[in-house]
């Protein structure tokens, strides 16, 4: 059972705004003293590169650095080789599409993708077909814009070779039906590339109960910190991918006119890695497994509930994800601008998020130019919900005044 007074003390920016309702936590998530503690410990006490220093420090820093690959490959269930780290969910998940989708399609190939993709799923996949000649198709979204395995069979095909899909839809917090759709997808040989960053912080994922082939998320959507991500990648497949970044610590022989590179992780992970940042997210790992992340589902979808229920009542609200199974809630106020709405609610120190959400694709499918949003998590409240819901019916009074 969590006991949510007792972990909201462990984040300092709660603890300095006692008045703060944070509900943008699909953009990025608080940070608890024991992340920014590891953090701190490893300049103040460390400091220094990893793998090729032959002094203690270095010895200190890099056990440390494994370790923390160690802690984020159990805590997916991925095997220690097939865990590198990136500067973010964007940077793995464009990775994969420069490495394993420039080197493998062409003309004949196809890519299935999605409208509710992040950007960040969607966009690498479209540069690669521009470059290769391959074709992007969509899964069409059905009356609620939610992907359904029928869809996704509509659009497969003999010629598929990679899908590259959402786990969570960031704007409409829906949960893709992916164990059919992976099953499904390797029937034809094809490989699915898994936006995970709305998933892995919010509900257990097991790469290889799944076995989909690639995985990205993000640590600052992990109570970790800013500036790291994480691919999971099948080693079979991350053995036979060329590097997309060249120089130090990935190279094995160098040689006048020809080199040779490490084994995975190591062959993409170019010059000085992301040192303290990889700790922080071990250490942000273990803290959201301590709690429990299906407890942490099953209250961020209890307290959307009960905001849903709260929204229900206010006239003129457009809510576009009612049934979604996750903490989002995707609303707008009719014939009000999203960004005017955000401006009532930071009046009221209710913290969430308006415009596209770096998913313009699934806004035009919505036919509106923007929309609201909040996102639960583990340390958010009732009292939060009910700001929430008094914000919007202020902001509805205020804008229907004018």
């Amino acid at each position: 059972m969590l006991n949510v007074a007792k972990q909201r003390k462990d984040f300092p920016v709660l603890r300095e705004n006692p008045t703060l309702a944070y509900l943008d936590n699909a953009a990025s998530t608080l940070k608890p003293d024991c992340v920014i503690d590891a953090v701190d410990a490893y300049y103040r006490k460390l400091g220094v590169n990893v793998h090729r220093g032959v002094y203690k420090l270095s010895y200190l820093a890099t056990d440390a650095y494994e370790e923390a690959r160690n802690k984020i490959a159990d805590f997916i269930h991925a095997d220690f080789e097939e865990i590198v780290f990136t500067r973010g969910a964007s940077s793995a998940l464009n990775l994969v599409a420069l490495s394993y989708g420039m080197s493998t399609l062409g003309p004949e190939d196809e890519v299935i993708t999605t409208e509710l993709e992040h950007h960040s799923n969607m966009m690498p996949w479209l540069n690669v077909c521009e470059k290769t000649g391959a074709k992007l198709r969509y899964i069409p979204l059905n009356k609620e814009g939610r992907i359904t395995v029928e869809a996704f069979q509509s659009v497969l095909s003999k010629h598929t070779k990679v899908v590259a899909i959402t786990y969570v839809s960031n704007v409409m917090g829906y949960i893709t039906p992916i164990e059919e759709i992976i099953h499904l997808a390797h029937s034809v040989g094809a490989v699915v590339c898994l936006d995970g960053a709305q998933a892995v912080p919010h509900m257990p994922v097991d790469v290889k109960k799944l076995d989909c082939d690639f995985l990205a998320f993000s640590g600052h959507k992990l109570c970790g910190p800013t500036g790291i991500g994480v691919l999971y990648g099948k080693k079979t497949l991350l053995s036979k991918m060329p590097p997309v970044e060249f120089g130090g610590d990935m190279a094995d022989d160098v040689n006048l006119y020809d080199m040779t590179y490490k084994d995975t992780p190591y062959r993409f992970e170019t010059g000085t890695p992301i040192i303290a940042e990889a700790i922080g997210l071990g250490v942000a790992c273990d803290y959201i497994k301590s709690i429990g992340l299906e407890e942490i589902g099953k209250y961020e979808y209890f307290l959307k509930q009960k905001a849903i229920e709260g929204l229900k009542k206010i006239p003129n609200l457009i809510l576009y994800n009612e049934t979604a199974e996750t903490g989002i809630i995707t609303f707008n106020i009719k014939n009000v601008h999203p960004h005017d709405a955000a401006s009532v609610f930071d009046n009221n120190d209710v913290c969430i998020r308006a415009g596209h959400h770096c998913a313009q694709l699934i806004t035009k499918w919505l036919e509106t130019i923007g929309t609201i949003r909040a996102s639960f998590y583990f340390y958010n409240t009732l009292d939060d919900v009910e700001k929430f819901v008094q914000s919007v019916k202020e902001a509805m009074e205020f804008f229907s005044s004018i």
